[in-house]
C-alpha cells in the first residue's frame, strides 16, 4: 500500500467525520471502536484498517464502500465481479434458471412435467391454471 493511499484514506474519513458536524468520540461509537482508533485511522497511523470496518464507515457517511476501500489501499471488487461471485454463491439450478438466455419450449416442458411429479410425490398437488 502507498502512503499516499494511506493518508488519503485518514483525511477522506475526518473531512467526511466533520463535515456530517460529528465528534470522534460520537463517530467512533457509531462505528463500534474506540475514539482512539479512530484517531489513529485519521492520522494515518493505522495501515491496514479492516475492510469491515471501513464498511461501517460507508454506511455511517452514506459514502462508497468501494472508494473507502481503494483509498485505504485495497483493491476494490468491480461490479462484474460481484455479480459473478452472487450468482456463484447460488445453486446451479437458480443460476441457470436466472441467465438472460430464457428456457426453450423443450425445457420448460421437462421442468413442468418434473415439478408435477414431484410435488404428487411429496403431497402437494399441481397447480391449475
Amino acid at each position: 500500500m502507498s502512503e499516499e493511499k494511506s493518508v488519503r484514506l485518514g483525511s477522506l474519513l475526518r473531512q467526511t467525520r466533520e463535515l456530517r458536524n460529528m465528534s470522534v468520540r460520537r463517530t467512533a461509537e457509531k462505528v463500534g471502536i474506540s475514539a482512539t482508533y479512530l484517531g489513529q485511522l485519521e492520522a494515518d497511523v493505522v495501515k491496514e484498517p479492516s475492510p469491515h470496518i471501513l464498511h461501517r464507515f460507508a454506511e455511517l457517511f452514506g459514502i462508497s464502500y468501494a472508494d473507502l476501500m481503494q483509498a485505504a489501499g485495497y483493491v476494490p471488487p468491480r461490479k462484474d465481479d460481484l455479480a459473478v461471485e452472487a450468482a456463484a454463491s447460488r445453486h446451479p439450478l437458480d443460476a441457470a434458471l436466472h441467465t438472460t438466455a430464457p428456457l426453450s419450449e423443450a425445457e420448460r416442458e421437462a421442468l413442468g412435467e418434473y415439478l408435477a411429479w414431484y410435488r404428487s410425490r411429496h403431497g402437494r398437488p399441481p397447480e391449475r391454471r
